[in-house]
């Protein structure tokens, strides 16, 4: 059987050229560029939790740093390094070959060097820490909404919920829309590009990772507002993608796990986010507008309430019931 340090060596050690020294050390090197400041973010996922534990390693491998990558993004920060802790209950080598398939995959796909880490016995326990690169000042922050902005989202929120739905039984999703939950449930895009090109245009910025009605409520709390949305200009692929309308309504309103951005903006960039949409190649939705106070409202277009989970995904709660 390999030891920490053989397992370590044969699956976890790759060039780390952004580095001045990665893996083999008590500690790794880094040199942050002049005029930049660190973003440092960390997302643990954990067996039944966060993922089934028949879970496909490879692409466990590419969520594991993905959600990470994500929270960079929502804060207009450029990935730059990675340092992994994790606890495995045996050494698998086909499960671990596969889940570092997946990792190194999604580290390539946004140049980010894996730099050292941590592994020991116990129940999975996925435990990256990611650091990247902002100007200073440009960080995107909750804080910075405004009465008066205008409130987007990328891509299609809902349907990583949805697919998880339908492994659990709760619903029962066709083609095409099968193909298009499950990828956004194992194999999440974060959306770095739009992340980077938002700086100086956002005001505030948040991944959907926890439902986004939810994680509106953080900018919201950290912003000192409220908010205004509109049913009709929700993204409704979720809604399209399964029959049960009660189901993809609260998975679109709360089920999370999307990391899709959700940011606000002034009236006046509402062209330049259009723009960017097209150049992207990326759906950017106008979803509702910040108001002044701290409520949050959803209404049709004839102004009526429409039905919402009470919350998003809470770790200590559970998901809205």
């Amino acid at each position: 059987m390999l030891s920490e340090f053989d397992l370590i060596a044969r699956y976890f050690t790759r060039p780390t050229p952004h580095a001045v020294q990665g893996v083999g050390d008590d500690g790794a090197i880094v040199r942050v560029a002049p005029g930049m400041e660190l973003v440092i973010t960390t997302d643990m996922l954990v067996a039944g939790t966060h993922f089934l534990p028949d879970a496909d390693p490879e692409a466990l491998g590419w969520k594991t740093l993905a959600v990470n990558v994500s929270d960079l993004a929502a804060m207009g920060a450029r990935p730059r390094w990675a340092v992994l802790a994790v606890a495995l209950p045996e050494v698998d080598e086909d499960w671990i070959g596969a889940f570092a398939r997946g990792l190194f995959a999604c580290a390539d796909a946004f140049g980010v060097d894996v730099i050292g880490g941590d592994t020991t016995r116990g129940p999975i326990n996925l435990c990256p820490t990611l650091f990247g690169e902002v100007p200073q000042g440009r960080a995107l922050l909750r804080s910075g909404a405004r009465a008066g902005d205008e409130i987007w989202v990328s891509g299609a929120p809902g349907l990583a919920a949805l697919g998880l739905a339908h492994l659990q039984g709760r619903c029962i999703l066709s083609e095409p829309a099968l193909t298009d939950c499950l990828a956004a449930l194992d194999r999440p895009q974060p959306r770095v590009t739009l992340g980077l090109a938002l700086r100086g245009i956002a005001s505030a910025a948040i991944d959907v990772s926890d439902g986004l009605l939810a994680d509106l409520g953080h900018i919201l709390e950290r912003s000192g507002v409220g908010a205004s949305l509109r049913w009709e200009r929700l993204p409704h692929a979720a809604l399209a993608a399964c029959p049960d309308q009660v189901l993809a309504r609260d998975c679109l309103l709360g089920g999370g796990d999307d990391y899709e951005l959700l940011f606000t903006a002034a009236a006046g960039q509402h062209a330049r986010i259009e723009a960017l949409a097209s150049e992207l190649g990326l759906a950017l939705t106008r979803i509702g507008s910040i108001v002044s106070g701290n409520t949050l409202t959803l209404q049709d277009a004839d102004g009526r309430a429409v039905p919402a989970p009470r919350r998003g995904f809470d770790h200590f709660a559970g998901p809205s019931q």
